[in-house]
């Protein structure tokens, strides 16, 4: 409903103005109040000033407690979704977008009016959207002169245009890239506060505005607004808020491994008391972690733990924003080995487009072995069967097919853990701690989070908002369970 014009308003207010006189009788004057002509204005819009003014209110309040919660949709099923993404809200008045939600990047980018390549339709269940900057009346562009345009040079995440513009440029491990310029405005947060009622506040970030995506960043199957980069340099939004005192330096996450997947994504520490805890090894660009060895069955594998450690050209990765995992050659070869040695007289193993892959009568879940990721600090990553093999469809067999669902690196020399691997695990960055923390869990159960000020708020999944929407048409990619035609489909692999 559009409010009507009323320009002037004359009002009668009678105020006491201290006398002069020693008397100090008041005098009652008359004063003429002009009202701010709103013509035009959507009730909508004036609501949503209001929430401006309210959050400046309420964020010393805010700063003391409460949880940031983000819904989660998606799965680590790469036959149904094989990502993980959230819904945010950007700008004045805000506006939806859905995001990718990435562990191997720092940025926060979605696409922007104009683009090149940015995808305006997707083959999942949502819609898509282009931020435009002048139809926001918070946003303001950086330029390399703001401060904060410097926070990203030492991670290669920001530069400098020659018409002095704060830019990125970035390039995913995929092939994929999007480039653009760097904004601030106001990013809407869902706080779950005490007896889990919730409140809306706002906060100043600065993200990515994309004008070029290329590779499968602008293609239209599974495709979402942008991505969410939860890294670890200073221009991520989790640096960012913490260094505002807004939300803990900490986030954590539960992708579900269910077909139906969600799960919840916090900006807090869950905490429980069978948490484990692995240092994050410093200095480094994405969340490394020392891993040292694998055991199959209870038995460490022969394999050389110098494959596993941090250099310039290898490492163990913690990465959401990956779809598989991936181990180097030879531990792969080793691994692969060993797996399907333990399985022979239980299953018929076959080769599949160079991937190891199985015919049983079988739950996987009876003949298939325990694996563990023995890390650093004495601590082990259990891994079922589910976290490592992939279920096939076909019409040819009377068994059930799976294949290996951890890739070769195909002699890149990195380890990376994504989603397969930290599906129905808590997974908990503690970035104040510089350690990583995980244990089995059911991700549509509650949780208990710590809020900045050290007390504890429960947390269901998908508190802040629908949980639903993972569900998608396969729109030309292989139908649930079935193999596409080339193979073992690899994950998006988003580490930058």
């Amino acid at each position: 409903m559009l409010l009507p014009n009323i320009s002037t308003l004359a009002v009668m207010v009678a105020v006491t103005v201290a006398g002069a006189a020693a008397s100090g009788i008041g005098k009652s004057v008359m004063l003429s109040l002009e009202r701010r002509n709103d013509e035009g204005m959507e009730v909508s819009q004036l609501r949503w000033r209001d929430q401006l003014r309210h959050g400046r209110l309420l964020k010393e309040q805010i700063n003391s407690s409460g949880i940031v919660d983000f819904p989660v949709q998606g799965t680590y099923n790469p036959f149904l979704v094989g990502l993980y993404y959230t819904r945010i809200q950007l700008g004045s008045p805000p506006r939806e977008f859905y995001v990718q939600i990435d562990t191997g990047s720092d940025v926060l980018w979605v696409g922007c009016d104009p683009c090149i390549g940015c995808p305006l339709k997707t083959d999942l269940n949502i819609k898509l959207e282009l931020y435009n900057p002048s139809e926001s009346t918070t946003s303001s562009s950086i330029s390399c002169s703001d401060s904060r345009c410097a926070l990203g040079y030492a991670s290669s995440d920001s530069s400098c245009s020659i018409s002095n513009d704060c830019v990125y440029n970035f390039k995913y491990g995929d092939g994929s890239g999007t480039s653009g310029y760097f904004v601030s405005d106001l990013l809407n947060l869902d706080f779950i506060m005490v007896n889990s009622k919730s409140r809306n506040s706002l906060a100043d970030v600065v993200f990515g505005c994309s004008t070029l995506d290329t590779g499968d960043l602008a293609s239209t199957d599974r495709a979402v607004d942008g991505i969410f980069g939860f890294g670890q340099a200073s221009l991520s939004v989790i640096s960012q808020l913490s260094s505002q005192r807004i939300t803990p330096h900490a986030f954590s996450h539960c992708l579900d491994g269910r077909n139906s997947g969600g799960g919840i994504l916090v900006l807090g520490q869950v905490v429980h008391p069978n948490m484990v805890y692995t240092s994050i090894v410093p200095s480094q660009p994405h969340y490394n972690v020392n891993l040292q060895s694998i055991s199959v069955d209870g038995n460490i594998l022969s394999i050389d733990p110098s494959l596993f450690g941090t250099s310039d050209n290898g490492g163990t990765i913690v990465d959401s924003g990956t779809t598989l995992a991936y181990f180097p050659d030879e531990a792969y070869d080793t691994f692969v080995q060993v797996i399907t040695q333990s399985v022979s007289q239980s299953v018929q193993p076959f080769i599949h487009e160079e991937t190891q892959c199985y015919i049983t009568n079988s739950s996987v879940l009876e003949i298939f072995p325990p694996v563990a990721l023995n890390f650093d600090g004495g601590v082990s990553m259990e891994l079922t069967p589910i976290n490592y093999l992939l279920q096939f469809k076909s019409t040819d067999t009377a068994g059930e097919i799976w294949c290996i669902g951890i890739q070769p690196s195909s002699g890149q020399g990195y380890t990376i853990l994504g989603d397969i691997i930290l599906q129905n695990k808590v997974v908990v960055y503690d970035l104040a701690g510089q350690k990583i923390g995980w244990m089995d869990y059911d991700c549509s159960s509650s949780v208990n989070v710590s809020t900045i000020n050290g007390t504890y708020e429960l947390i269901n999944a998908g508190q802040s908002g629908n949980n639903n929407g993972c569900a998608r048409h396969p729109g030309g990619s292989a139908a649930p369970g079935e193999a596409p035609a080339s193979g073992v489909p690899y994950g998006a692999d988003r580490i930058s």
